[in-house]
């Protein structure tokens, strides 16, 4: 041990990081400006959950012992800083005198004690909320009070809220956003047209779900004589309607995404608007943000232009439908569609070299199969229906892609204010040993300077397609890779093998989506001057941090519903049915 570790060591600096409980009693402490998580034994959390902030020493390096293989500084948690959970959702127990609630999250391990008369007469089996009172310590329970009876551990749909709760997922809208949402029109006005490229004159059609209410992206194509592509990607403008600052806006920020649950949608804009006046219905003048690109026959964009526009949607298609027409060449389904059959051909076409393209540079495509999982009138599951992408959500997936790109890359080179999507490259220590991992079934990456290029991982991929370990290897893949979150620094996508990216496409769903539709609307009407450049450059930050943990919240729930639904247990405990793996670029 050298003299600086000496005094490092004397002196136990405090670091502030962020908890992360097992079920076994110790944890580990994550500290931003360290590459190494902190290990903390079970008697020395000082009753910290799962996701406090937290004051930690560092009592030993990992050279230091040779416990634990030496991978992790050891510590003790010497403050709690900010406590992660006010409330706590679970089973309760009654017994004589006073009762506990179990918490359904396996990382909270201590029961919250309930002291006589406050469990709102919750008995036995009730799943309830309880407001923690009391954190408790080192030989004490923490303590609680009911505040909310969910219903009967058994009831249909108890399960589900649970989550809800347990989440802090919004549901009803406040009084105030629903009367703003009143006074939003249902049709377009001729005054909304003022200014506007008109471009109702094209064949628009949306390609969605058969389920799908929200319709926030339109497609136009045509081909010109020199073989060129002109794609049009058109945009509900939400932003129209939820103006900056407004009810609708506050609320819309404080969700940051629709949810999508098994049995439920917990949308992040009021119906009225994501299913009315905002969803670019069939045969209805819609208000929309384009972006028109000229393509040429490589894949390459050589030209672009974005426009506060109005379109109106000729015909609502499905995937279904469309893949009908592509891939299985149905021919009373063609029939059905034959002024739009060659249309969706010439999609297919330029989707397929926009998808090649990208393949050339690097980019990742994890295929997961996703599922619908079918529950009857009590919220059993009956059924898992498979989602296989095919040909209509491949070009869909594949034009979004180019106009988020182009969008991202316009506005990076106009130095402006803007939120990006962004994916670090891996942690290479987590790809030596998935390299490491792999190497069992006979496969490697290659690594250049000590890192991974988004190639090498396409490469894998490709190889073990087909193979009994894909599945395997795709999984421990995507778990090497990090999270894509929302900045506003333009570092790239390390997954799609990108330079720039945002997301435009979605805001109907997503803020980050609304929030740079009023930057471009702004830019394009009057350019942004120095005051809205420092407002934009002072609330984004925020916004990114918001939107990225309400993404984080939303994924965590949706796949807790999911396993719930997908794994009941048989009666000798076996798991029926799998459970899908997401992907979000």
């Amino acid at each position: 041990m050298s003299d600086e570790q000496r005094i490092m060591r004397q002196k136990k600096i405090s670091l502030s990081g962020t908890f992360s409980a097992s079920q076994k009693g110790f944890g580990f402490v994550r500290v931003p400006e360290r590459d190494g998580d902190i290990y903390v034994p079970a008697d020395k959390t000082m009753g910290a959950m799962d996701g406090d902030q937290v004051l930690v020493t560092v009592e030993s390096e990992p050279e230091e012992t040779g416990k634990r293989g030496g991978l992790k500084a050891e510590g003790a948690i010497i403050r709690i800083l900010e406590r992660a959970h006010e409330t706590v959702v679970g089973l309760y127990r009654k017994n004589r005198n006073f009762g506990f609630v179990i918490p359904d999250n396996q990382k909270l391990i201590q029961d919250i004690f309930i002291p006589q008369g406050e469990d709102m007469g919750a008995v036995t089996g009730h799943k309830v909320v309880a407001k923690i009172t009391d954190y408790g310590g080192r030989n004490r329970k923490p303590e609680g009070t009911v505040t909310e009876i969910l219903g009967h551990v058994n009831d249909p749909g108890v399960d589900i809220l649970s989550i809800v709760r347990a989440y802090g997922l919004p549901e009803g809208f406040p009084d105030e956003v629903m009367a703003q949402a009143e006074t939003i029109p249902e049709q377009v006005t001729p005054k909304e047209l003022e200014g506007r490229l008109d471009l109702r004159h094209l064949t628009a059609v949306t390609i969605d779900g058969e389920d799908a209410k929200d319709l926030d992206d339109a497609v136009t194509i045509s081909r010109e004589e020199d073989g060129r592509y002109l794609l049009g990607v058109h945009i509900a403008d939400v932003s129209h309607y939820v103006r900056e600052n407004t009810p609708l806006d506050k609320e819309a920020l404080r969700r940051g995404t629709s949810v999508y649950l098994v049995d439920r949608v917990i949308p992040m804009l009021p119906h009225r608007l994501s299913n009315g006046i905002c969803s670019l219905n069939e045969g209805e003048d819609r208000l929309a943000l384009s972006c028109l690109m000229e393509i040429d026959k490589s894949g390459s964009i050589i030209g672009h232009r974005i426009a506060e526009t109005v379109i109106r949607v000729t015909r609502r298609m499905t995937y279904t439908a469309v893949n009908a027409i592509l891939t299985e060449q149905d021919p009373g389904v063609i029939r059905q569609y034959e002024d739009l059959s060659e249309m969706f051909g010439l999609m297919k076409e330029l989707a397929d070299r926009l998808r090649e393209k990208r393949g050339r540079r690097g980019s990742i495509d994890f295929d997961f199969p996703e599922s619908k999982i079918i529950l009857d009138k009590k919220g059993r599951p009956v059924d898992i229906i498979p989602h296989e992408r095919n040909a209509a959500t491949r070009i869909i997936e594949d034009f979004m892609l180019m106009a988020n790109e182009t969008i991202a890359e316009d506005y990076f080179w106009q130095e402006l204010p803007f939120v990006y999507r962004t994916h670090d490259y891996p942690d290479s220590e987590k790809m030596k040993k998935l390299n490491s991992f792999i190497g069992n079934f006979g496969y490697s990456i290659r690594f250049q300077n000590g890192e991974v290029h988004p190639k090498e991982l396409q490469k894998l991929l490709g190889r073990i397609e087909g193979t009994p370990e894909e599945a395997l290897i795709s999984r421990m893949t995507l778990r090497s890779m990090k999270q894509a979150r929302y900045t506003t620094a333009c570092t790239g996508h390390f997954g799609l093998a990108a330079n720039y990216y945002t997301h435009f496409t979605s805001p109907i769903r997503r803020y980050p989506d609304l929030q740079i539709h009023r930057i471009i609307k702004e830019n394009l009407r009057s350019g942004l001057s120095g005051r809205r450049i420092a407002h934009y450059e002072r609330i984004l930050p925020e916004v990114t941090v918001l939107c990225s943990a309400a993404e984080r919240r939303a994924d965590e729930a949706e796949r807790e519903t999911e396993k719930m639904k997908s794994y009941p247990a048989s009666p000798a405990g076996a798991c029926m049915w799998s459970c899908p793996t997401r992907w979000r670029a």
